[in-house]
């Protein structure tokens, strides 16, 4: 007899997946705010900026829009959908399609003007670099006696 491991959420996220996959309104434009999947995340500071690297396999550089707005940077795209038939001879589709989007508050400290980000083999790294810290300015106190 085989042990199979449980787990307990596997079955939901199963569910959740396969009804995303199953909207039949795939080319509407929909809401800003929907996303069809997210992308996992790692953030990571650092000295001088924060890293954030984000797994997107298969979503062309062109398809990826980053804006930063108000302390907020955005990051969403589209992966685009393979149709698959019956015929083909698939029993379940796991992979990932449709559109996504994150969004992630930036301390004070992030410069939004320095932003850069470049893909690689499915990963997405986002380099946000930090303000230089301003000093404060000491301020001599004179009498007046």
């Amino acid at each position: 007899m085989a042990i199979i491991r449980y787990e307990p959420w596997g079955l939901l996220n199963q569910l959740q997946r396969e009804l995303a996959l199953s909207k039949e309104d795939k080319g509407g434009e929909g809401s800003v705010a929907t996303a069809e999947w997210a992308p996992a995340v790692d953030i990571k500071e650092e000295a001088d900026k924060f890293v954030i690297h984000a797994d997107i396999p298969g979503v062309k550089p062109e398809d990826i829009e980053i804006s930063m707005e108000a302390g907020v940077l955005t990051v969403k795209g589209e992966k685009e959908t393979e149709t698959k038939t019956e015929k083909e001879g698939y029993k379940r589709v796991e992979r990932t399609s449709g559109s996504f989007y994150r969004r992630f508050s930036l301390p004070d400290s992030a410069d939004g003007d320095a932003i850069n980000a470049k893909c690689k083999h499915g990963v997405l790294e986002i380099i946000i670099p930090k303000r230089e810290a301003i000093k404060p300015k000491r301020i001599n106190v004179v009498s007046e006696e």
